[in-house]
């Protein structure tokens, strides 16, 4: 009996999820449809713009080398994407004890943010070499800026009375520091790592294209670039939604984890609510 109540409660969870996921799928048909009709009625060629069949072909016959890049690129990503959030919270810790600190410091952040990677690019080249940690250390560039910034908004963002109540107490810098200011910025730091590891994705493939051109293992951006400079659209093609689909997934890992942490940070859990005492 209790097995037919959870099949029957689960039902309207699949439908949900179903209805959830329709109108994209449906999109993407439409997408290839249209994809396919101009490339046949416009008679396009195929270093122009290859047919969805064409670059389903490429993706087939190259899979193995479009697979290593893929997990090369997203070992780069996420090492990048992990030190830009231990890093951006570790200087929104300093950030938040001093405006001193932070009103001297903050516009040396910006430039994080600002500055065209293409330009500091010869540099990482001149100061580190080529290989897998300048790809990492792009990335980690790119991502790094809204972790410091958020991270900061969140320890500043603290109740006042919450911040007098401490020091009624006489609480320490460490203790207000760990037990009100880190706690307060969770739900900013969630927030943050969603951008982040966006962007940690753009900077390895960013990076490889530019800095990861020597390495023996190879990403997808030296293998964009490679394809782009031979004119193999249709390889060009599926390295480009290999990537999407890497950035898609990484994002969805983390927006999964966040949502998760948010729900055991407000909400405990039913286990611990529900134990006899």
């Amino acid at each position: 009996m209790r097995r037919n109540d959870r099949n029957m409660a689960r039902k309207p969870w699949i439908a949900g999820q179903l209805r959830s996921a329709a109108p994209p799928v449906v999109f993407f048909v439409l997408v290839l449809a249209a994809w396919q009709a101009a490339v046949t009625w416009f008679d396009l060629p195929i270093y122009l713009l290859p047919s969805p069949w064409r670059v389903a072909s490429a993706a087939k016959s190259e899979g193995h080398a479009i697979f290593q890049a893929t997990m090369m690129t997203a070992a780069a990503a996420l090492s990048g994407f992990v030190a830009s959030l231990m890093l951006g919270t570790l200087i929104g810790f300093v950030f938040s004890q001093s405006a001193a600190i932070r009103s001297s410091c903050y516009p040396y952040a910006i430039f994080l943010q600002t500055v065209p990677i293409v330009a500091i690019a010869p540099l990482i080249i001149t100061w580190f070499g080529y290989g897998f940690h300048s790809v990492v250390l792009v990335a980690l560039i790119i991502s790094l800026f809204p972790i410091i910034t958020n991270a900061t908004a969140g320890m500043l963002a603290v109740d006042p009375s919450m911040l007098d109540l401490f020091r009624l107490y006489d609480a320490s810098r460490w203790q207000v520091l760990f037990k009100l200011r880190l706690p307060n910025s969770v739900p900013y730091l969630v927030v943050a790592a969603k951008t982040s590891s966006g962007l940690a994705v753009v900077g390895a493939i960013v990076g490889e294209f530019f800095v990861g051109t020597m390495m023996n293992r190879f990403g997808l951006g030296f293998l964009i670039r490679q394809n782009l400079e031979q004119l193999r659209t249709a390889e060009l093609f599926a390295a480009v939604i290999a990537s999407t689909v890497l950035g898609v997934a990484i994002f969805a890992v983390v927006s999964l984890t966040g949502a998760t942490v948010l729900a055991r940070w407000y909400n405990p859990t039913a286990t611990d609510r529900s134990e006899p005492s």
